[in-house]
C-alpha cells in the first residue's frame, strides 16, 4: 500500500513550502506554505487533507532524501504561535511496555504486590480497546510542553542542564487540529522520538511528570489516512559514527493494548484541549528503550528512528543546555 505524506520545507533563502510525497515521487504544492494552512483549507472546503493537497496541483519535483540530508526538512507540523501547539502523550499503551516501567519501582513493592505500573497496564489490556460507542479504560497521560519544545527531524535534542539523562523513545505521534467548532481533526501520524529523562523517572515513578518535560522530535513525514495497524521499525544509537545499540520496535494497534480511538477520546474529552485553532501532537507510547538495556547515553550520541511506511528517519544528536539559574523575584 502506498501512503501519501506531507512534508514541510525551508529553502536556503528561508522560503517555506509544503511537499506532497507518494511512493518515491514528491513535488511542491503551489500556493501553500504550511501544513496547518492546508488543513484549515480542507476543513473549510469539507474535504480530506489528501484531497486538499491534490487540489493544489503540482509544482516542481523535489528529492526529499536529498533535502533531508541537507537539513532543509522541518517538523511536519508547527504553529506560528508556539503556545497554540500542545505536546502530550500516553504511556503503558504497548504490549510489553510494562516490563521496563515495572522494574523501575518493583523494589518498593512486596513479592505479592502488583505495582501501579503493572496494574495500569493490565487495566489497559483489559479495557483499552472498547467496542464502538463504549467508553474504554483511560491510559496514563502526561504533558511534554508547547510548540517551543518541538524540534525538527535533524535538529539536536537538548536536555536541560539539570537533567540526569537524555534517552530516546521511538514511537508514533498523532497530529491534530481543532476546528472552529471545537472538533478535533486528526491530520495524520508522524514518526517520533519522544525523548525523556529515564534516570529521573527511575528514582521515583511519581517524578514521571518531571521526566517528560523535555523536547521531542518528529520525523519529516506526516502520514495521511488511516493509521497502519502494524508498524515495525528500528531504533539505534550512534556514537562517533558507530552503532552502539540497535533494536527493533513495534507500534500500530496490532501491537498495542489501547486503540488509537480510545487514546484520542481520553485526551480530547477535556474542554481545554478543544480550543479552536490549536494544534496537538500526541505521542502514543513505546515498548522499546535503550535505557532498559542499561545503555548510558552521552552528549554527541545520535538517536536514529526509522520505520516503514515512512521513507525517512528522525535523526537527532543529543546535546545539553547551558546552566541557566532561575531567580524568582517578589513584586
Amino acid at each position: 500500500m502506498t501512503y501519501l505524506r506531507l512534508l514541510q520545507h525551508l529553502s536556503t533563502d528561508n522560503v517555506r513550502s509544503v511537499i506532497l510525497a507518494e511512493g518515491d515521487a514528491a513535488h511542491v504544492l503551489p500556493g501553500v506554505t504550511t501544513v496547518r494552512e492546508l488543513a484549515l483549507r480542507a476543513i473549510a472546503q469539507g474535504t480530506t487533507l489528501a484531497e486538499a493537497a491534490r487540489g493544489c496541483g503540482q509544482g516542481e519535483s523535489i528529492d526529499i532524501a536529498a533535502e533531508f540530508a541537507a537539513g532543509r526538512l522541518l517538523a511536519p507540523i508547527d504553529h506560528e504561535d508556539a503556545a497554540h501547539l500542545l505536546m502530550t502523550g500516553t504511556g503503558l499503551t504497548h504490549l510489553g511496555s510494562a516490563e521496563g516501567r515495572d522494574k523501575m519501582h518493583k523494589a518498593a513493592a512486596s513479592g505479592e504486590h502488583v505495582t501501579d505500573s503493572m496494574r495500569m497496564f493490565l487495566e489497559g489490556l483489559e479495557g483499552g480497546k472498547p467496542a464502538e460507542g463504549a467508553e474504554g479504560q483511560q491510559p496514563e497521560w502526561f504533558y511534554k510542553g508547547d510548540g517551543s519544545q518541538l524540534v525538527g527531524p535533524t535538529e539536536p535534542l537538548t536536555m536541560p542542564a539539570f537533567a540526569k539523562d537524555g534517552g530516546e523513545e521511538p514511537e508514533l505521534a498523532g497530529v491534530y487540529l481543532i476546528g472552529e467548532d471545537g472538533t478535533p481533526y486528526r491530520l495524520g501520524v508522524a514518526l517520533a522520538n519522544e525523548f525523556s529523562d529515564h534516570v529521573t523517572e527511575r528514582h521515583n515513578y511519581l517524578w514521571l511528570a518531571h521526566s517528560k518535560l523535555r523536547q521531542a522530535a518528529l520525523g519529516p513525514e506526516l502520514l495521511l489516512g488511516d493509521v497502519p495497524a502494524h508498524v515495525e521499525g528500528t531504533s539505534r544509537i550512534l556514537r562517533d559514527g558507530t552503532t552502539i545499540w540497535e533494536k527493533p520496535f513495534l507500534s500500530g494497534e496490532a501491537n498495542m493494548s489501547h486503540s488509537f480511538h480510545n487514546l484520542e477520546q481520553h485526551h480530547f474529552k477535556y474542554d481545554l484541549f478543544r480550543r479552536p485553532g490549536d494544534l496537538h501532537v500526541h505521542f502514543f507510547g513505546t515498548a522499546t528503550l535503550s535505557f532498559s538495556d542499561a545503555v548510558q547515553t552521552q552528549e554527541g550520541d545520535v538517536f536514529e528512528v526509522s520505520a516503514a511506511p515512512f521513507t525517512l528517519p528522525v535523526s537527532n544528536r543529543l546535546a545539553r543546555a547551558a546552566a541557566a539559574p532561575v531567580i524568582v523575584k517578589a513584586l
